[in-house]
Parts: structure tokens; sequence; C-alpha cells
């Protein structure tokens, strides 16, 4: 009698596994391939860093808005009409004549993978009703999740090698259809019929002062960072800010609850998210320009040796969770954090050797993976665990909020540091007199070319000396950054109070 519902459980957990695959692919997989696309789609350095905030300020915009619409109008309708959507957009990035049109499909395949993980966790927590096979069906889901995280890389160069870039877009077509048929039989339709009304003025306001600030940083130098444009577009950001707060602050039902930031083990763990965000992961998004354009690495070696960045952070989560229910997430976020800024300063001294290959960046990038398990899922749990049952839900929204709007803006800001690296080795190169350069506005032009691994008139020597000089700053912003935010986390959770109820718990015990 039992086995139809066992199967029907068993398709419905299939599927949300599929999916986070598909969404955690997508994150890695893309970095790796970016180079070949910028090839490819004749983008420049700007367009590459678009491809990646296009996803996740569209992630970040429909995040707290998609748990609302799922409870009103059925939270397995919601997760089907996603999978779909996902695969159209999937299909529309293989597609893409242009960067124009990849930007906006990256879009549409950014908000629909949003609206399907925040879907997956309603789904799973509504199909196992029974705490211990929700327990078994949360771990499967985690660990196909970080399956697609961690070996999105050589993935995505494994399917230009052998292949083209469009199949690691393309590859989610038939995936999806998969996903949405095993989701069709096996998930159960459900809803709250106390739905909350959508908080569609801060949805709008968050989304407007993300997109806002990630523009400015890109496109600032174009602009003139102090110009009346520039500084418009930088304004009207703070401004939907405020009106966010505000409107959070007034609405009876808010996609924030400012109010959980005076939980201390909340905060310090949210400090945790921005630490993994303003380090780790937008980094992925610049380390194959190094494996490419300093070391010269084609698109399969480079995966290769990301590989040794990402898998740390499959193995480390299953120890960390033991650390912290021993000794607590307030040693163990912060220790994470401060790990990840010794593997940024690791591979700032591998890079600088004089003759760097993947060896010198080995202990660096897994000394930053080991980080990043550390942190992450403590992270996650301690967000969900530090608040009531009723409000886990607000609680993980506002945690993958935080991380999406940090990695956007720091996608921005790494570029930005990057290019400013560059411009100035080039700018000593001229001053010394072994180049040539009409101009400010041609030194910049010339230092993004270099960035984003386009063919210039600079010597090949020059070039790679260049970008390894603003690749060092890239490293050196992450490290400081990740180490500062680890230290405020320390200081937030209150490690005093933390160590003295550690200790009287192991002498209890």
């Amino acid at each position: 009698m039992t086995s139809p519902r066992l199967s029907r459980n068993g398709l419905a957990l299939a599927a949300v596994c599929l999916s986070s695959l598909m969404f955690g692919l997508e994150i890695s997989s893309v970095p790796a391939i970016l180079p070949a696309l910028q090839h490819a789609l004749r983008g420049d350095f700007k367009d590459m860093q678009w491809v990646m905030n296009a996803y996740t300020i569209a992630c970040t915009s429909v995040l707290m808005a998609t748990g609302t619409l799922a409870d009103r109008f059925g939270r397995k309708r919601l997760f089907l009409v996603n999978i779909a959507l996902f695969g159209v957009a999937s299909v529309a990035c293989g597609c893409a004549p242009n960067m124009a049109v990849m930007i906006g499909a990256r879009f549409l395949q950014g908000a629909t993978g949003g609206a399907m993980l925040i879907c997956q966790v309603a789904v799973l927590s509504q199909q196992f009703p029974d705490r211990t096979e929700r327990v078994k069906a949360f771990a499967a889901w985690g660990v196909v999740f970080g399956i697609g995280l961690g070996f999105g890389p050589i993935i995505g160069g494994a399917l230009i090698a052998w292949a083209s870039w469009p199949w690691v877009f393309l590859a989610h077509g038939p995936l999806a259809l998969v996903t949405f048929a095993l989701a069709w039989r096996g998930a159960r339709e459900s809803r709250d019929p106390h739905a909350q009304r959508l908080d569609v003025a801060g949805m709008l306001a968050l989304s407007l002062a993300v997109f806002g600030s990630a523009y400015y940083i890109t496109q600032g130098a174009d602009l003139g960072y102090a110009s009346p444009r520039a500084m418009g577009i930088a304004i009207a950001s703070a401004l939907c800010l405020l009106v966010f707060v505000l409107v959070e602050r007034r609405v009876a039902h808010p996609m924030f609850d400012f109010s959980v930031f005076r939980i201390r083990p909340f905060s310090g763990a949210l400090l945790g998210s921005v630490g993994m965000n303003i380090s780790f992961w937008p980094l992925m998004i610049y380390l194959p320009l190094y494996f490419h354009g300093v070391l010269g690495y084609g698109d399969a070696a480079a995966g290769c040796a990301l590989l040794a960045y990402t898998l740390p952070t499959l193995v480390i989560p299953p120890w960390a969770e033991r650390l912290a229910a021993r000794y607590r997430p307030g040693w163990v976020i912060p220790g994470g954090l401060f790990t990840i800024g010794a593997g940024f300063f690791l591979m700032k001294w591998g890079s600088g050797v004089a003759h760097p290959d993947w060896s010198s960046m080995l202990p660096g990038c897994v000394c930053a993976g080991v980080g990043l398990g550390m942190t992450n899922t403590t992270v996650t749990n301690t967000t969900t665990g530090a608040v009531t049952s009723e409000r886990a839900g607000m609680a993980s929204g506002i945690d993958m909020s935080a991380r999406m709007i940090t990695l956007a803006i720091n996608i921005a800001l790494m570029g930005l540091i990057l290019v400013s690296g560059v411009t100035a080795a080039l700018r000593y190169a001229a001053v010394t007199g072994g180049m040539a350069v009409s101009d400010d506005v041609a030194l910049r032009a010339l230092a993004e070319s270099i960035a984003g691994g386009l063919s210039t008139s600079v010597a090949p020597e020059l070039a790679r000396a260049a970008l390894l000089q603003g690749f060092q700053r890239v490293l050196l912003y992450g490290g400081i950054g990740v180490w500062t935010l680890g230290a405020a986390s320390f200081v937030v959770f209150g490690a005093k109070a933390v160590r003295n109820r550690a200790s009287c718990a192991r002498a209890l015990g």
C-alpha cells in the first residue's frame, strides 16, 4: 500500500535534485566558457560581466516573491512553469547570435532559476512531512546541488573541448524535459489558503537598487564616475534602497523583517554569506582569465584547474557540521572566512612566483575551497536555525538574497579592480617608453581588451604581466575583504559568550 506513495516521493525528489543540478551548473560552468563565449559572440569585457550579473540580479529579483506566489497559486504549478521556462531560456542562450540576446536570455534563465530554487524547498517540505524522510531528502538535494557547483567548471571545459560552447546551455533543454515529467508525475500540489499579498513595491525597489549599483560600477568608467548621468544612476540606486527599507518597515508582511538582525547568530551568519560572495564566488568569474591569459591554458585545462577550487566545497561540509555542533557556528563561520582569505593570499603568492603554473596555485585554491566548505552550509543552517520555524522561510530568503546581491556587486567590483590593475601596468609601460598610447581612454580600452582575453597590439609578455598585476589586485581585495568580514562576524556572534557556552557544554558532556 505504501509503494505508490514512496514511488511518487522518489519521482518528486529526482525532479528537485535534477533542477538543483541545473541551477548549480549554470552558476559554475559558465565562468569556464566565458572566454570562448566572448570570442564567439564578439563581446567585450563588460559583456562578459553582464552574462553573469544578468543571472544573479534576476535571481535576486524573484527570490523573495516566489514563496508568496507559490503559496497562493500552488507550489507544484509554479515549479513546473519555471522548469519549462528555464529550459526555454537555456536553449535561447545556446542559440544566441550576439551578446545582447545572450544577456537577455541569461536574465530569464536567472529569474526562472531563482524561482526554481525556492520551489524546490517548498516542494520537498510538502512532499516529505515525516521529519526523518525530510532530512534525508534535503541531504540528497544538497549533495546534488553541490555536485552541480563543484563539477561545473570541468563540465563546461569538457563541453567546449568535445563539442562547442552552446552545449553548456543546450544540454539543459532535454534535462528540463525530463525534470518536468518527473515533477508532473511525482510532486503533490499544495498551497496556503492564507497566503500573503505580494510585496511588489519592495521587490521592485530592491531589484532596481542592485541593478543600478552594478550598472554604475560596470559602466561608470565610460560614463565618467562624476558625470551627471553616472551620479544620477548612483543617487537613484541609493534612493531605491531607501524606498525598499521604508516599504519593508511599513508593510504588514515584509519580505525582509529587519527585526531578525537583532539576533546575533543570524547577523553573524549573514556576514558569513556576504564574506563568501565578496571573495570566493565572484573570483570564479576571473580565475579562468588567469588560467587562459597568464598561464596560457586551453578551455579543458582551465576547467580541470578550477576543480582544485571547487571540489573541496563538496568534501568539507559534513566535517564543518560536526565542528559547528561541537564548537558553535560563532567559531566555524569566522574560521571559514579566515581560511578563504588565507587561500586568496596563497594564490597571490602562487601567481607571483618566477614560473607560475597550476601547482603554484594549488595550495591557495584548495585552502579557499576548504574555507568555503566550512562556511557555506553552516551559514544556511545558522540563519534558519536562529529564528522560529514560522520565520525560517523568510530567514532563508534574506540569506539567499544577501548572497546574490553581494555576488552581483562584487562581480562588477572585481572587474573594475582587474581593469584598473591592467591599466596601471600599461600606463607604467607607456611612461617608461615600452609602449605607445594616445590617451587615457585608449589606454583603458586596451586594458579591457587584455582583461577580456582579446587580441591586441601589445606584446604578449607585456599583456601577460599587466593581466597578472590586475589579477593580484583582485586577490588582495578579496583576501582583505573576507578577513574584514570574518572579524566582523566573530564580533557580532559574541565569541566570548560562545566560548563560555561551548566550555560548559564540554564540561557537562
